[in-house]
């Protein structure tokens, strides 16, 4: 039986920042649970257990990264029908199945939800969301350029804007003419609505654009009056 993996801090934190779950954390070290769980209790983190009374001292990574609800994982990528949990996911990272057999969304989707891959762009840091689904803008992306190598090191996303910027352009020809065109793709009207607070917002804004600026409000003496 071989010796068994030495996790420092240092692995341990950068498993934390490419991950959301403690579980997630042993896959990206590429130990098991009980063996990282272990480690990841000797560390302490940055973090009060108790900010109102610091004797009960810091947390330790394990109690940091603890993921029990699923924060910052969406649940509507948890799969129909509950079988989300199916998806061979460590198999495909692995080599032991074949990525062919599946598209590159739902792997990138999966690794998503298992908290493999951060959902934000690598160059920029967006992650803002659509309001009508809630889809972020995110394309996948290898460092190695292996579409086939889907260890979560290799994979990050990359926003639309940053993809156009750094990698190609990000439609096709024909795809372009369609938004140049000003076609609906899907054919769906989206209905705004606004809560009472931005819509008194906005009448305040429509209000004070039309009126007449007044030669005694503040930063008017910068303004020739001729």
């Amino acid at each position: 039986m071989g010796r068994r993996k030495d996790l420092s801090k240092e692995m341990i934190l950068l498993a934390m920042a490419n991950t959301r779950s403690n579980r997630a954390c042993a896959r990206y070290l590429n130990v098991s649970y009980i063996h990282y769980k272990g480690w990841a209790k000797n560390y302490n983190s940055d973090e009060l257990r108790d900010p109102t009374d610091p004797s009960k001292g810091y947390k330790t990574l394990f109690e940091k990264q603890k993921n029990m609800g699923g924060v910052g994982i969406p649940k509507f990528m948890g799969g129909k029908g509950g079988n989300a949990n199916k998806f061979p996911i460590l198999d495909i990272i692995e080599g032991r199945t074949s990525s062919d057999h599946f598209s590159p969304e739902a792997i990138k989707d999966a690794m998503i939800r298992e908290g493999l891959l951060r959902e934000i762009c690598c160059e920029c840091g967006f992650c803002e969301r659509r309001v009508t689904d809630y889809k972020m803008p995110l394309l996948l992306k290898f460092r190695d350029n292996n579409r086939r190598n889907y260890r979560p090191e290799n994979c990050v996303l990359i926003c639309y804007n940053c993809y156009f910027l750094f990698v190609d352009d990000v439609f096709s020809p024909k795809q372009k003419l369609v938004i140049q065109d000003h076609k609906s793709v899907s054919g769906e009207t989206v209905e705004w609505g606004l809560d009472e607070a931005t819509s008194k917002k906005l009448d305040e804004i429509i209000v004070n654009k039309n009126k007449p600026p007044q030669l005694d409000e503040p930063g008017m003496e910068f303004v020739s009056r001729k």
